[in-house]
């Protein structure tokens, strides 16, 4: 495993967790209506899980001397205020996340650094997890 290849594979899994955020507190500001109850607590928990997230892949960007993404992923963030298209974007957000973390253990399988990779197993089973809770959320 080329460590220059992770490196990059942990700056897509930040640029989405820097994405996610944004997202996640824009829809918290924007969301109107009975459904604001449930999802403002919803979006700013997700807010603060993807910020444990980004920090746990900075830290492990530069354990590994590698240099941060500041940006976040270029996909835009559909502004909108109907509630199930925030959904909708938020489980897309969470599909592609879970893909990107679910392809960054691939490459840590043959690491020997057993740390950093329960640790993204752990991001990853959070994001799998956020994946079933959206897809409820929209039936």
């Amino acid at each position: 495993m080329k460590v220059e290849h992770l490196i990059t594979k942990m700056n897509d899994a930040l640029g989405w967790e820097l994405r996610a955020i944004n997202m996640y507190a824009h829809y918290a500001a924007n969301v109107k209506g009975i459904h604001r109850l449930q999802l403002v607590p919803l979006f700013k928990q997700e807010v603060s899980e993807s910020m444990m997230h980004a920090d746990t892949v900075r830290n492990a960007i530069v354990k590994l001397g590698g240099i941060c993404a500041t940006e976040r992923n270029s996909e835009e963030i559909i502004h909108t205020t109907n509630y199930k298209e925030m959904m909708k974007e938020s489980l897309h957000t969470e599909m592609t996340a879970a893909k990107v973390y679910g392809e960054l253990l691939k490459l840590l399988e043959t690491g020997n650094d057993k740390e950093l990779f329960d640790a993204i197993e752990q991001i990853y089973l959070s994001e799998v997890r956020s994946v079933e809770e959206m897809r409820l959320l929209l039936e």
